[in-house]
């Protein structure tokens, strides 16, 4: 389908009306590649009202070496299909003529009347490939025309020749012979020709050019004319966003225009706005190896030109890509006006590709060679310049090695400049490319390996290990093997690998075996102890020895250097994960180190997040909450890792706060940002997030974080809490007995491992509420006053409140009610409203009625909603009667409140569906919306929540 294209067809036409009556016209189409020249002169021969012969050739350039090649392709069917009297008769008054069709048109016959060598006249004769002969004087050319002539008289002719630049020399000899010579003639000669093809400014095609009585050139399709092709490419409409994008990625140029349709429809998209993106970026090959062969045909100047702007980008500095190219201003603009005009650049002035894949074209044109020497010449002349040394790495990575004495110098720094800006990625490629130019086997080497090691640990720690490991073995001090050892990930929870367990613990007693330790050397010591500490975290043994060694620190222990501060974290972490050392201890000693320790991404590669652990299970936020909203300014500096253990830590401070719907949105997005470094910053992301959950307790959020990490390796720390939100989604679903042999397995785990503090890791809560559903009261109360006295040593308030709850609810009456009582006071000392929330709720439930009772009821919901819980509890607001049931409804919307009672009398969904006149299937989304909404698995624990025998959230401790 020709769209847009009626202007130059009415040229055609009125044309070759004239020439019916003896008026001949020489018609030229030019424009740029793939305007569509080709395709409108296909059309031509629609125009015509009458009859008319229609003469085709298409030139190429494999033929212009075939002397009058275009000419026997525009004569050879006429001829051969005419019959013999009527080719005799045509070729009567053109003899000359003879000799161009001889071979093909005359089998037998002799060139010449006579089979002489030599025209009437003198004409010289020259031998032709194939064995025709043909004559290079002006009789051949004379005779051709008459030859047209006798055609012409018995009907009008249309000659149609394709890419007239690429025409033989003969033949263009004859067209412009014939340009200058149409009258008399009833013949419309219409010739295509490319803009900024080197072949269209011969001196013959310019004359054939100049001949014409009219130029036509198409312009670049409409955002109408797109839309169309869009349907006729898929069938459909085109969403407005996508054909949008269609027409700005193809400038309306109809062979960009179909390469990037039929790519789309045979990649299987379809044409909606999701996919405009798409079609902005798609790069089609089909259209690449077109370009490429145009830029193959272009003369040197243009291709240099092509090449340093596809080197250096379309970014690239004017001035420096005409450098490169070695042009000077006017052979610069020269090439510039020559791309332009084949349509590969934007505008005349700036070096820029209307398309991306013209990029890719350029490079598809170049050799091998050619690739290595422009990237190579394009690095020197930015080093040179003094250009940003990111650009300079750029080009040395497209080279395979380099003689260039400055290329590892500016390969470091360019790494450096990307580690800053948050690309470890690409500083390691920056770095191993460094590492090809770098044969010997010393400390130059070592340092480039150590540096690739410390971008590699954001998103390899396996590679980066190896690469240290390779370091150290050509370090020459046991101090230099040392800090190298150091720049090993200490991972969150625990994570460094067995090999790095090694490193760091040669480096250490290699280091031990110097003798008597100052200075930076005793720096290095203590790091590694804090290293290798943090690392033996679940030994309970080992975790004893940490305890043991920040007890002989003394009661202020040293906080003055980084490596003080470090191993201070480490001991701090160990008393948390324990729990032996009282609350407000750990929080006052990390608080010194947080006053001394500034708030930056880097430190996501130290062990000074563990601060973090300490400060939550404390239940002491206020330092933690100014240094993380100061380090979250700052951790684009970093990589992955940082921004990771950010969201992380955020989330768990939130969830220490009650928040839990900001909580979980940090918490999701650590562990989407953890996906890209799996094996580095996943299980402080899962961590986060299964703890999130457990607290959230929405079945299906539940669901989907067991179904993300599915068979994803975690480590041990992760994985228990992985384990514990499996038991909780077990009790929210009713199976209560696998739930609680789920959570002890998981109590047993961390008891083994010496990990003892309540704060952190809630299993006995859980179980007490599963043995409360089981029947077991009896354990529940052990368990309940486990807890309790765990609480009470490490002494949280947040802890220390929520066992208080617990035991209070066990017991009832007057006891319980003066537990829940100090529970309550207890939690309004602490950071988490929504812990104290729950305590309120637990003792305006106990008292049942009063103004006592209301009033908790009341703070309860109160608190619940400046949480922004995004599950409702059954406690009521401001307004409320403070009975169960008013607050159930409150939760509910009516239609929901009234099936639910429903429900509570026994009726089945079918009934329920009959007496409110709405569909079963009405019934069970109102239903399934209210277990959701108060937090329980179905329809019998409904009933009780309902008439206040149970509690909603299904499990909830």
């Amino acid at each position: 389908m020709l769209l847009e294209r009626d202007a130059q067809l009415a040229v055609v036409r009125a044309a070759l009306l004239e020439a019916s009556v003896g008026s001949s016209a020489l018609i030229l189409l030019s424009g740029q590649l793939g305007i569509g020249r080709s395709a409108l002169l296909q059309e031509l021969p629609a125009c015509a009202s009458g009859e008319l012969y229609v003469l085709r050739a298409n030139a190429a350039p494999m033929e212009q070496d075939f002397a009058f090649g275009v000419v026997r392709q525009l004569f050879d069917s006429l001829l051969t299909l005419a019959g013999e009297a009527t080719r005799e008769r045509w070729l009567r008054g053109a003899g000359r003529a003879r000799v161009v069709f001889a071979d093909d048109v005359l089998p037998g016959a002799d060139v010449l009347p006579g089979g002489d060598d030599v025209l009437p006249g003198g004409g010289a004769v020259e031998a032709l490939p194939g064995g025709v002969e043909a004559v290079a004087g002006e009789a051949v050319l004379h005779d051709l025309r008459e030859l047209l002539a006798q055609v012409s008289a018995d009907r009008p002719l249309l000659l149609l020749v394709d890419d007239l630049h690429w025409a033989d020399t003969a033949s263009l000899r004859w067209l412009a012979y014939l340009g200058k010579r149409l009258h008399g003639l009833r013949v419309v000669l219409v010739c295509t020709l490319r803009d900024g093809d080197p072949r269209a400014r011969d001196p013959l095609v310019r004359e054939v050019a100049d001949s014409s009585t009219q130029v036509l050139r198409p312009a670049a399709l409409s955002a109408t004319a797109t839309a169309q092709l869009v349907r006729e490419q898929f069938g459909q409409a085109g969403e407005a966003e996508f054909v949008r994008a269609c027409h700005e990625t193809s400038g309306g140029n109809p062979l960009f225009l179909r390469s990037v349709l039929l790519g789309m429809a045979v990649s299987g998209f379809s044409p909606t706005a999701e996919q405009a993106d798409t079609a902005r970026s798609l790069r089609p090959h089909q259209l690449r190896e077109r370009l490429a062969g145009c830029l193959r045909t272009q003369e040197q100047p243009v291709r240099d030109l092509a090449m340093a702007i596809a080197t250096l980008g379309e970014q690239g500095d004017p001035a420096l890509i005409a450098c490169l190219a070695r042009l000077d201003r006017i052979g610069c603009a020269g090439a510039l006006r020559v791309l332009h005009e084949l349509g590969l650049l934007a505008d005349e002035h700036t070096p820029r590709f209307i398309h991306r894949v013209v990029q890719d074209a350029v490079e598809s044109s170049m050799t091998v060679a050619e690739h290595q020497h422009w990237h190579d010449a394009a690095a020197s002349l930015l080093y040179e310049t003094g250009q940003p040394t990111e650009q300079v790495a750029a080009q040395l990575l497209a080279v395979a090695t380099s003689g260039r004495p400055w290329s590892a110098a500016v390969l470091r720094s360019a790494a450096d400049v990307a580690l800053r800006r948050g690309a470890p990625d690409v500083a390691a490629r920056y770095l191993r490319r460094a590492l090809l130019d770098s044969a010997e086997q010393g400390e130059e080497r070592a340092r480039l390996l150590i540096d690739l090691a410390t971008a590699e640990r954001s998103f390899d720690p396996v590679a980066g290990e190896r690469h240290l490991s390779q370091a150290i073995a050509l370090l020459g001090t046991a101090g230099q093997r040392a800090g190298a050892a150091l720049r090993i990930s200490p991972g969150f929870l625990g994570t460094i690998t067995p090999s790095g367990v090694d490193l760091l613990r040669q480096a250490a007693e290699e280091l031990d075996a110097t003798g008597p330790l100052e200075g930076a050397e005793r720096e290095l010591a203590l790091r590694l102890e804090a290293r290798l500490r943090h690392a033996a975290g679940a030994d309970s043994a080992e975790l004893a020895a940490a305890i043991e060694r920040l007890h002989g620190l003394g009661p202020q222990p040293p906080v003055c250097s980084g490596a003080q501060r470090e191993l201070l974290a480490v001991l701090l972490n160990a008393a948390t994960l324990h729990g032996g050392l009282p609350a407000a201890e750990v929080a006052r000693q990390a608080e010194r180190v947080l006053e001394r320790e500034p708030a930056t991404a880097v430190r996501a590669h130290t062990v000074l997040p563990l601060l973090v652990l300490s400060l939550v299970g404390a239940d002491a936020l206020g330092a933690i909450g100014c240094w993380l909203a100061v380090e979250e300014e700052t951790r684009r500096q970093s990589g992955s890792t940082a921004d990771v253990l950010v969201h992380a830590e955020h989330a768990l401070v939130l969830l220490a706060q009650g928040r839990l719907t900001a909580a979980r949105e940090h918490a999701e997005r650590s562990f989407e940002l953890a996906r890209a470094d799996w094996q580095e910053a996943g299980g402080i992301a899962i961590a986060a997030l299964a703890a999130v959950a457990m607290e959230v307790r929405d079945q299906s959020f539940s669901e989907r974080v067991l179904a993300h990490v599915g068979r994803r390796p975690v480590n041990p720390v992760a994985g228990t809490m992985l384990r514990l939100l499996q038991g909780a989604l077990w009790a929210q679903q009713g199976r209560f007995t696998e739930a609680l042999e789920t959570v002890l397995a998981c109590g047993r785990q961390l008891e083994a491992w010496g990990w003892h503090n309540p704060a952190l890791f809630p299993w006995r809560p859980w179980a007490v509420s599963l043995y409360q559903r089981l029947g077991d009261a009896r354990s529940a109360l052990v368990l309940a006053e486990e807890e309790y006295a765990r609480a009470a040593l490490w002494g949280a308030p947040a802890a220390l409140g929520r066992a208080l709850r617990l035991c209070g609810g066990l017991r009832g009456g007057a006891v319980g009610t003066e537990l829940l009582r100090e529970a309550v006071s207890v939690l309004r000392g602490s950071a988490n409203e929504l812990e104290l929330a729950r305590a309120l709720r637990a003792l305006g439930r106990l008292l049942g009625e009063g103004a006592e009772a209301q009033a908790a009821l009341r703070e309860a919901g109160a608190l619940a909603r400046g949480c922004a819980a995004p599950w409702p509890l059954e406690w009521v607001g401001p307004g409320g009667d403070g009975t169960p049931r008013a607050a159930r409804e409150a939760v509910l919307t009516p239609t929901e409140s009234k099936v639910a009672g429903l429900v509570s009398r026994g009726l089945t969904n079918q009934e329920i569906a009959g007496e409110l006149g709405v569909s079963s299937r009405a019934v069970e989304k109102h239903l399934t919306n209210s277990y959701r909404k108060l937090g329980i698995s179905g329809r019998r624990q409904l009933v009780g929540v309902w008439n206040g025998t149970e509690e909603a959230g299904g499990g909830r401790p």
